[in-house]
């Protein structure tokens, strides 16, 4: 018996050590590994989008022109967004003038109401709140619909049939969201600013007329301009990255909705993030009040 189990022994030692197997765990990645992964993430995502922008912009004064294609965009992005934009403004309005209100009351500067509600909606509250709101709702369904036909090859049988996925999806929701995004916000504005009025006048008993006056000789027409300079680019930001995410979406609906939650978040930081760099822009050619 010591023989054989020496002999046993004899033999696996005489195998090669590269015919052994071996079990290779690889190492958890470190913290900077991490971090290194998520900016390369994030720079092919700039990549990506940059050069969908581009092939955008390119398509879009090619021919043939997607005009009915636009047309239909503007009216399943702008007219379905009214709902939405219409209660966040009035009940935006309804609240800002309360809160302006009873806190100059009590310096009696509540005259000053209406034009502090008028230079804050004209200037910021209208273009910026009214562009995370209904960006939210536009980006989701833009990302949700073509992330859908990502999923079902319909983007690849596009390509087969010889046409460009860019010019026929991603261009008439560029231009629709860029045109509807400052008809809505100038609804915003006069539908916030009428519930500014009402507000103030039922519960402070701060006349209408006076409240409209005071407003409009405080909020110039640059006011506006600096407001409304900002929507096409909030636009521009919202149809390209739900277009970006619904490209890249992968994994069946699962991945659709997942897309669809990053498009919402990734939008409504990039509008918050260029509404700043946008405003300093638009105070040096429309200072306030000029």
């Amino acid at each position: 018996m010591p023989d054989s189990q020496h002999d046993s022994s004899e033999r696996h030692s005489a195998i090669p050590p590269s015919s052994r197997r071996y079990s290779f765990v690889p190492p958890e990645p470190s913290y900077w590994d991490e971090q290194l992964d998520r900016v390369k993430g994030f720079l092919q995502h700039v990549g990506q989008l940059s050069r969908m922008a581009g092939q955008a912009v390119r398509a879009t004064f090619s021919r043939p022109f997607e005009l009915r294609s636009t047309i239909y965009q503007m009216e399943a992005l702008g007219v379905r967004s009214l709902g939405i934009a219409s209660v966040v403004a009035l009940f935006t309005g309804l609240v800002m003038a309360t809160q302006f209100a009873y806190g100059l009351q009590k310096f009696g500067g509540m005259e000053y109401t209406g034009r502090v509600v008028g230079l804050s909606f004209a200037r910021e509250l209208a273009p910026s709140l009214t562009a995370v709101v209904v960006g939210g709702r536009i980006g989701s369904g833009i990302t949700a619909e073509i992330g859908s036909m990502a999923v079902t090859e319909q983007i690849d049988a596009i390509r087969a049939l010889g046409a460009d996925p860019i010019k026929k999806l991603v261009v008439p929701r560029l231009l629709a969201s860029i045109i509807v995004m400052p008809m809505l916000a100038a609804f915003a504005l006069v539908l916030g600013f009428a519930g500014a009025m009402l507000i103030t006048n039922l519960e402070f008993g701060l006349p209408a007329p006076f409240f409209l006056n005071t407003a409009l000789q405080s909020v110039k027409f640059s006011d506006y301009f600096s407001g409304m300079f900002k929507t096409p680019f909030f636009g521009a930001i919202i149809a390209l990255f739900g277009c970006h995410f619904g490209f890249i979406t992968r994994g069946g609906t699962e991945g659709v909705g997942n897309a669809t939650t990053r498009s919402v978040v990734v939008i409504s930081i990039s509008i918050l993030i260029s509404d700043f760099f946008l405003t300093k822009v638009s105070m040096l050619i429309w200072p306030a009040g000029g």
